[in-house]
């Protein structure tokens, strides 16, 4: 018997496979949009956008409802009713008014993405374990620099001063407010500006990983799930077999023309030459 949230069947599998590797940007699109368009006060288009993007969750429960063995019976299933639910477009019911309560309720769909995506749950632990490291670079180092720095120059009066400019110095946006003179405070700006260089290669990295960017296709032209990018589709076992028969066949023929070749330029007399086999066939001994 199986547990609930399995695939009904390997039919199922393979399409529920597909279906969320194809619905991750809508998913994403869906649970960002509306808390920055809120229905209530940007008119026709906020209504539109708040529809339509929990269209996509119904949608989204309806389909793994259909293909999964008693999802509403799974923490994930019960949370994913719960986020339709409870982010249903009430604002279109006559004097009804969402409160503050009912739009924080949409930070649910957040969660929800995090829950049920594997790549939104790497995505966020690889930018989670970024975010510590850049992190912990900006406070060290501007603590560093502020202990260099402090002393002799009047731009890093406080330790709320030292921090600012470590931020800035890690998104290399490099407001030139605060600049450090002394040998120690460069050098840790250096240290500073290429960690932010790297952080923003892993982000695009990790965006460009999680949307699939990648040219790895399979043979309907969808992103190939478990084949690495560049790497060509396996070929079916029956295809495998009338390329490996066309090509012995082939083989043969060449064998045969070049030893009739060879015994013309031997000069040794002979008939005609034979008629080449047919494909499929060995040439006769």
């Amino acid at each position: 018997m199986r547990r609930p949230g399995q695939p009904r069947s390997a039919r199922d599998a393979t399409f529920l496979k597909r279906y969320d590797t194809w619905m991750q940007l809508p998913i994403v699109v869906s649970a960002i949009l509306p808390l920055v368009v809120v229905p209530e006060s940007n008119g026709w288009v906020g209504v539109v956008v708040g529809v339509a993007t929990w269209l996509v969750f119904l949608v989204d429960y309806l389909v793994h409802t259909r293909h999964l063995d008693r999802y509403g019976r799974t923490r994930l299933g019960q949370f994913d009713l719960f986020v339709v639910v409870a982010t249903a477009p009430w604002f279109l019911l006559p004097d009804a008014r969402a409160g503050q309560f009912v739009v924080l309720l949409r930070l649910a769909r957040l969660a929800r993405l995090v829950m049920a995506t594997k790549g939104a749950r790497r995505l966020f632990e690889r930018l989670g374990r970024v975010a510590a490291v850049a992190g912990g670079v900006v406070v060290i180092g501007s603590l560093v620099a502020y202990h260099a720095e402090h002393p002799t120059n009047p731009e890093f009066a406080t330790v709320g001063d030292a921090l600012w400019w470590g931020i800035v110095t890690l998104t290399t946006v490099g407001y030139g407010d605060i600049v450090p003179k002394t040998s120690t405070g460069r050098w840790v700006a250096v240290v500073i500006m290429l960690t932010g260089v790297a952080v923003l290669g892993l982000l695009a990295g990790s965006l460009a990983s999680f949307f699939r960017l990648d040219n790895g296709k399979s043979a309907d032209g969808s992103p190939a799930a478990d084949s690495p990018p560049g790497e060509p589709a396996a070929t079916p076992a029956p295809a495998q077999d009338a390329v490996l028969h066309a090509l012995a066949a082939e083989v043969s023929a060449l064998r045969r023309q070049v030893e009739v070749l060879t015994e013309r330029l031997a000069g040794t007399p002979g008939g005609p030459a034979p008629e080449e086999p047919a494909p499929g066939q060995d040439a006769p001994r």
